[in-house]
């Protein structure tokens, strides 16, 4: 029974500990700028992509085609985008920023490829 138990329990703990290491490094803070999935992509093939996120208007982010599409981030030249409570944060912050265009923002989440869970969504000045 001790031969079985005892490398049982070794490889448990092992597992535990690679799933933990995954979780942790999934988590993060991103700066960057707050954009509609709709517009992503057009901005993503300019030159600066930073830039162009830096231009895109409050308004546009406002417009019924925008906000069905979603939201995401723009933070170090790439497009992360948002899950339900990312597109759901988004929304209200876009709805109460007095920002016109520009909307910066710091969000906490995991990351998995280019997709993050939002835990929060902080505009920043």
């Amino acid at each position: 029974m001790r031969k079985t138990l005892y490398p049982a329990i070794a490889i448990l703990a092992l597992l535990s500990l690679v799933t933990l290491g995954v979780t942790q490094e999934g988590k993060k803070t991103l700066t960057g700028y707050l954009v509609d999935k709709a517009c992503s992509a057009r901005l993503a093939k300019q030159s600066d992509p930073m830039a162009a996120a830096a231009n895109h208007t409050r308004g546009c982010a406002l417009m019924d085609n925008c906000v069905a599409s979603g939201y995401g981030l723009f933070a170090d030249g790439k497009f992360y985008e948002f899950d339900e409570n990312g597109n759901k944060q988004a929304k209200e912050l876009l709805g109460k920023s007095s920002k016109q265009k520009g909307i910066k923002v710091s969000v906490e989440g995991t990351v998995h490829e280019s997709h993050l869970m939002v835990a929060k969504i902080t505009e920043v000045e």
